[in-house]
C-alpha cells in the first residue's frame, strides 16, 4: 500500500483501491486510458463484454476513490461491467485469464475477491440486494456506505421498481447510481426510457432551483416566510421544470444528470451523495464503448463479443480465436458459427420462425430486451406489428404472452433458458393452469461456456416438466429444431423447446416443416446389450459412444476382452410427455439403461426415466432386474470454461458415456454369472 506522498503512477502500480486515493487528480485521465487499453487487449483475445466496460471506466475509478471497498459495499447490477473494478481491486496480474478455464470470471464472484460483495449475472437485482445490506447494517449498528450501480436497461426490470419503492419508504442511507448510457443491451423500451430522455434535457433544473430559492430568501421582510413554503415551492418547480421527477416522488434525493466521464463532476457528486441522509439517486450519463471507435459506433455488436482484431474491430475467424465459445452468451449475432456452412441453433430458429410467420399471421413474438441475440430480428423487421420487446421483464413477458394467447393468437416467447427462470410463477399460474398455447423457445440451454454459472441453462427440464400440461422438447440438431418449433406453435397448449448455444451440426434443413408426434422418441440404432437414451445436445455424443462400444471390451474391463457391445441409441426428443412405452420396452428387452442429458441430475430427463421404471414396478423384488445409470451435470454450480472441456471433465462426452455404458453392462453380466 502506498503512503501519502508516494503517489503511484500508472495502472501497474495500483494494487488496490488505497493506491487510487493517493493518485493525483491530474493522473486520472492517463489511468483511464491505460485501463481501456487493457480491457480492449484482453477482450480482443478472450472475448467478453466490451462496450459496457469501456463506458464505466471513469465511474469505477471515481467510486473506488470516493468509497472504501470492501468495507463500503458496491453492488454492480448484471455484473458484466466490472472489468475495471477487478483490475483496481488486486486482480490486475490475473486479468489476462478473464473468462478462461480456471481464470477470472466475467462477473462478480465472492470467492474471487472480498471486493465482489454480491454475485450478479441477471439484471435488476442490485437495488434489492443493496437495500438488504443497508438494513442489515442499520440493525447491527454498523457504519458503512452501500452503493448500487444499475444501468438504464436494468432499471426497466420490475424488481428494480419494487426495490426503489421499498427503499424510498424505508428511508435508510443508500446510494443508487444510474449508469445511463442511452443504450442498454437492445434499445431500452418503455415509459422509463422516455422519462430518462426528458431528464437528460433538464440539467439546468438543479441550478435553477437553487438560484430561485436564494432569490426568494433575499426578498426583504417576507423572504423567510416565502421560503417556509419551500416544500410547496419545490414541488411546483419540479413539475414546472421537469415532468414527474419520479425518483424524488419515490422518496430519493435526486442528483444529476452529470457527465460520467468527467472526474471532477463524478468526485464532486459522489461526495455530495455521501453527505445526504436517506436514499440518494445519482444520475450519471456515460457513453457505451467510450474510447474505442468501433464500439462507440456499434455498441450492440460490442456489448458482448468473441475474439476480434483490436485494430479494425473485425471478428477473428474461428481458426484464429482459439475457442469455440469465446464470446459471451449475450453475443449480438447469436454466436458465430465455426464455418460458413453451419448455422447456429439461434439462426436456424430465426429462419424457421420467419417462415411460419409468413404463413400464419396469428403468430406473434415476444422478447425481453434481447431481440438480436435470440434470433428474432428477421421476424421483427418483416412483421414489426407482430413483434413485442417488453424490456428486461421476463415475468411480464410470460403473462403478456398469456393474454395474447387467450385472445386467439399464437405467441412465441424467445428467451435464454437462464432468464426464463425469472418467470417461473407466471409460467405456472398464467399459462399452464389455463392451458394456454404459449411457446417458449429456450436458447442457450445447457452449458454456455465463458459466462459461467449465472448463465448456464441447466435447470429448465426440472421445473418445466413438472408444470401441468407442459410439453418439453429438445432437438438433436438444427433441422429437428425447426420441426419442434412448428410442433410447439400448433400444439394447442403450453410448450417449451430447449436448444444449445452456438453452431448446429451442419445438417441439411428440410424445406417443408412438419409436426412431430408428441411424446414419441426416435430409435436411431438397435442393440441388445445396453440402451443409451439421450436428449438434445447429448444425442450426438451418445451415437459416438455406441460406435466405441461396438469396438469391443478392452482387457481389464471385467467382461470378456474383445466382446462387441451393441447399443440401442434413442433420441428422446420429449422430456414431457416421456415416451414411457419405449422406456419400458427397452427396460424389459435390454435391461440396462443409460440416460444422458446436459442438465442437472435432479428432476431432469434421467429422473423422468427413473420415475417411469419405478412406477412400473420394474427392478423391485420378484421382478426382472433393470440396471439404470443417469449421466447428467452435478448438483453444484458449474464454473465457466470451454463447453467441450467442461463436458469431458463432468463425464458427458462420448468416451465417458461409452465407459459408463460399458461398466453398466459388465455389472449386469457379473450379476448374471452370480445368479447363474
Amino acid at each position: 500500500m502506498s503512503r501519502v506522498g508516494d503517489a503511484p503512477s500508472g495502472l501497474a502500480s495500483i494494487k488496490g483501491p488505497a493506491d487510487l486515493k493517493v493518485l493525483p487528480a491530474a493522473g486520472l485521465p492517463r489511468l483511464a486510458e491505460e485501463v481501456r487499453s487493457r480491457i480492449i487487449e484482453t477482450v480482443a483475445r478472450n472475448g467478453g463484454h466490451l462496450a459496457p466496460n469501456l463506458g464505466v471506466v471513469e465511474l469505477t475509478i471515481a467510486l473506488h476513490r470516493a468509497f472504501d471497498s470492501p468495507r463500503d459495499r458496491i453492488v454492480w447490477d448484471v455484473g458484466h461491467q466490472t472489468y475495471t473494478h477487478k483490475m483496481l481491486t488486486g486482480r490486475l496480474d490475473g486479468f489476462a485469464s478473464l473468462r478462461r478455464d480456471g481464470g477470472l470470471s466475467g462477473f462478480p464472484r465472492r470467492a474471487e475477491s472480498p471486493h465482489d460483495v454480491f454475485e450478479t449475472g441477471h439484471a435488476s437485482t442490485s437495488i434489492s440486494a443493496a437495500l438488504g445490506m443497508a438494513k442489515a447494517r442499520d440493525l447491527k449498528g454498523e457504519d458503512f456506505y452501500v452503493v448500487a450501480v444499475i444501468g438504464d436497461g436494468a432499471l426497466t426490470g420490475g424488481q428494480a421498481f419494487e426495490a426503489l419503492n421499498n427503499a424510498g419508504h424505508m428511508k435508510t442511507d443508500l446510494i443508487i447510481i444510474l449508469n445511463d448510457n442511452e443504450f442498454s443491451y437492445g434499445p431500452t423500451v418503455g415509459g422509463l426510457a422516455a422519462y430518462l430522455g426528458r431528464m437528460r434535457t433538464s440539467v439546468a433544473y438543479s441550478r435553477f432551483k437553487g438560484g430561485l430559492e436564494r432569490a426568494v430568501k433575499a426578498v426583504p421582510l417576507i423572504g423567510s416566510a416565502l421560503f417556509a413554503l419551500g416544500g410547496r415551492l419545490k414541488g411546483s418547480l419540479k413539475y414546472l421544470v421537469v415532468k414527474g421527477m419520479l425518483f424524488e416522488e419515490l422518496g430519493f434525493a435526486y442528483l444529476g444528470p452529470i457527465d460520467g466521464h468527467s472526474f471532477p463532476q463524478l468526485e464532486d457528486y459522489l461526495n455530495r451523495a455521501k453527505r445526504i441522509r436517506g436514499p440518494v439517486f445519482l444520475h450519471v450519463q456515460t457513453k457505451k464503448g467510450k474510447g474505442y471507435p468501433p464500439a462507440e459506433r456499434d455498441p450492440d455488436r460490442f456489448h458482448g463479443t468473441g475474439p476480434f482484431d483490436p485494430v479494425t474491430g473485425s471478428p477473428l475467424p474461428p481458426s484464429m480465436n482459439g475457442s469455440s465459445n469465446g464470446g459471451p452468451s449475450t453475443s449480438s449475432n447469436g454466436g458465430l458459427p465455426p464455418s460458413p456452412a453451419r448455422l447456429s441453433y439461434t439462426q436456424a430458429f430465426g429462419q424457421a420462425l420467419l417462415r411460419l410467420g409468413e404463413m400464419d399471421n396469428s403468430i406473434v413474438v415476444i422478447t425481453a430486451a434481447m431481440a438480436s441475440s435470440t434470433g428474432v430480428l428477421p421476424f421483427a423487421r418483416r412483421f414489426p406489428k407482430r413483434w413485442f420487446d417488453v424490456g428486461i421483464c421476463e415475468q411480464h413477458a410470460v403473462t403478456f404472452a398469456a393474454g395474447l394467447a387467450r385472445e386467439g393468437l399464437r405467441p412465441v416467447v424467445a428467451v435464454y433458458s437462464t432468464f426464463l427462470q425469472r418467470g417461473y410463477d407466471q409460467i405456472l399460474h398464467d399459462v399452464c393452469l389455463q392451458h394456454l398455447p404459449v411457446t417458449f423457445m429456450l436458447d442457450r440451454a445447457g452449458l454456455v461456456g465463458a459466462d459461467g454459472p449465472t448463465h448456464h441453462g441447466v435447470y429448465d427440464l426440472a421445473y418445466l416438466r413438472s408444470m401441468p400440461g407442459m410439453t418439453v422438447m429438445a432437438p438433436r440438431d438444427e433441422n429437428e429444431l425447426q420441426h419442434m418449433l412448428k410442433t410447439a406453435v400448433y400444439l394447442g397448449g403450453p410448450a417449451a423447446v430447449r436448444y444449445p448455444r452456438g453452431s448446429g451440426l451442419g445438417v441439411a434443413l428440410d424445406e417443408k416443416l412438419h409436426r412431430l408426434p408428441v411424446g414419441e422418441a426416435e430409435v436411431l440404432r438397435e442393440g441388445d446389450d445396453v440402451a443409451i437414451l439421450a436428449i438434445g445436445s447429448m444425442v450426438g455424443p451418445a451415437r459416438e459412444a455406441a460406435e466405441r462400444l461396438a469396438e469391443g471390451l478392452p482387457a481389464g474391463s471385467g467382461g470378456p476382452p474383445g466382446r462387441r457391445l451393441e447399443a440401442t441409441v434413442v433420441n428422446a426428443r420429449f422430456a414431457a410427455p416421456l415416451d414411457t412405452a419405449l422406456v419400458l420396452r427397452l427396460a424389459g428387452s435390454v435391461g440396462a439403461l443409460v440416460t444422458v442429458e446436459e442438465h442437472v441430475s435432479k428432476g431432469g430427463f434421467g429422473s423422468a426415466v427413473a420415475e417411469a421404471v419405478a412406477d412400473a414396478g420394474l427392478g423391485m423384488a420378484g421382478c426382472q432386474a433393470v440396471y439404470l445409470r443417469r449421466l447428467a451435470l452435478p448438483d453444484e454450480p458449474v464454473p465457466h470454461g470451454k463447453v467441450e472441456g467442461l463436458l469431458a471433465r463432468l463425464g458427458l462426452d462420448a468416451p465417458a458415456i461409452a465407459t459408463a455404458a460399458r461398466d453398466l453392462v459388465v455389472e449386469k453380466l457379473a450379476e448374471g454369472r452370480r445368479r447363474g
